[in-house]
């Protein structure tokens, strides 16, 4: 069975999660907590947020040995964007984006009838 948790509007960049997404993507739930414990990036911190999140999720289904579901789906996908224009020399502008992402953790174990 799958367990799933997202964080939609995430106030950081995609592009900043995804290396993170790959770093735990295919290990199982304890040790891609215990590897984005020990990285000092402010996207692991939001990608351990959601992990724990799936986690407690599959503990409140029923799931027995929650750290030892794997880790079947992590992505980072852009979201939406504010759009500030920054004056610049001339009478030019330049269009500042601030950036959201969506990020998405997905968890399973073995299937139990």
């Amino acid at each position: 069975m799958e367990y799933k948790s997202t964080h939609r509007f995430a106030r950081i960049s995609a592009t900043k999660v995804r290396p993170f997404a790959e770093l735990v993507r295919g290990k199982s739930a304890g040790e891609g907590l215990d590897l984005l414990r020990f990285v000092p990036n402010r996207g692991a911190r939001f990608l351990e947020k959601v992990l724990r999140t799936a986690m407690a999720n599959a503990e409140q289904s029923g799931a027995r040995n929650v750290e030892s579901l794997m880790i079947k789906d992590a992505r980072a996908d852009g979201g939406p964007m504010f759009k500030r224009l920054q004056p610049r020399a001339r009478g030019m502008a330049f269009i500042i984006r601030k950036r959201f992402s969506h990020i998405h953790v997905g968890i399973e174990g073995p299937d139990i009838v």
